[in-house]
């Protein structure tokens, strides 16, 4: 059995008030984008050796889930500055005033400047860091319109899908979408992370956290739709972005996927089975959704 490892999540600010009232939802859903899934009766969960019983990763069920429809990819920059436009949110992220940052990505005179939770000392508390300034002041998304949107909390995903007129996959549809319709596989591709020597997804490759060789091409997020889609015609369902998902995983909110921050050594949770948690109100630069909608 692997050494129980927590998740490289940081955790939620805490405190935060009442999130606001939900904003106007858009005249009709726009099915752009959607992939329409047949949904029965699947195998969810894993007995993996390179699993975190801890994290309810097992027993392996049987599991069925309804026709469904859901985003090839996660929500873009670009998809949620339409919302932002359109609507006038402002996200939990914005209201407080900060969210985190991975260190490595910041100069070294913000990274002392910024507080570090005790238990996930790579991420730093940045004032003024929010989804359209990932690294905080001074940031932008200029060449990043096609990346996952990040610094959103469960509250603001919610928020979106209801313009939308969507809503977040449940934890079993997302699981099953992920998988693309193989049975039991570690990866949405199979059994072998880089199969042929080919990069298949977006994670930490070198020695967390301290040095990120690149490998795979993307140090941070990369574009929604990079890395070849699984066999349903879905994006990175393995490392990227950690995407929430409409579930309670007790007083938090389950987040599956894995990020670009994944590496085997600390938090192999870029596998299909693999899932997480954080609050309602977390935001950090490695998290994004993507929505869902019943058939």
């Amino acid at each position: 059995m692997r050494e129980p490892r927590p998740c490289c999540a940081p955790p939620g600010p805490g405190g935060l008030p009442v999130a606001p009232d939900p904003p106007p939802s858009a005249a009709e859903s726009d099915l752009d984008g959607m992939i329409a899934l047949p949904g029965g009766e699947f195998l969810m969960g894993s007995d993996d050796a390179e699993g975190f019983p801890e994290d309810g990763e097992g027993p392996v069920r049987p599991v069925r889930v309804e026709p469904f429809l859901i985003d090839a990819c996660a929500v873009s920059n670009a998809r949620f500055a339409a919302f932002v436009e359109a609507t006038g949110y402002v996200t939990e992220a914005e209201r407080i005033g900060w969210s985190y940052v991975f260190a490595g990505f910041l100069p070294s005179s913000l990274r002392r400047a910024s507080p570090r939770p005790e238990s996930t000392p790579w991420w730093c508390g940045v004032t003024g860091a929010r989804w359209d300034r990932p690294e905080g002041p001074g940031s932008d998304l200029d060449g990043r319109g096609d990346h996952p949107v990040v610094h959103v909390s469960w509250n603001d995903a919610q928020a979106y899908c209801r313009w939308a007129g969507k809503r977040l996959p449940t934890e079993a549809e997302w699981e099953y979408a992920a998988r693309g319709g193989l049975e039991q596989r570690r990866y949405p591709w199979g059994d072998e992370l880089d199969p042929d020597g080919e990069y298949r997804c977006n994670i930490w490759r070198g020695r967390f956290p301290v040095k990120n060789t690149a490998a795979d091409g993307y140090r941070g997020t990369a574009p929604v739709d990079a890395f070849p889609p699984n066999g349903f015609g879905l994006y990175n369902t393995s490392g990227n972005v950690w995407e929430w998902c409409a579930d309670a995983w007790g007083s938090s909110r389950v987040i599956r996927g894995g990020s670009y921050l994944c590496h085997e050594s600390y938090c192999n949770r870029y596998r299909v089975a693999a899932r997480s948690a954080n609050t309602a109100d977390a935001a950090s630069g490695h998290a994004g959704f993507r929505c869902a909608l019943s058939s």
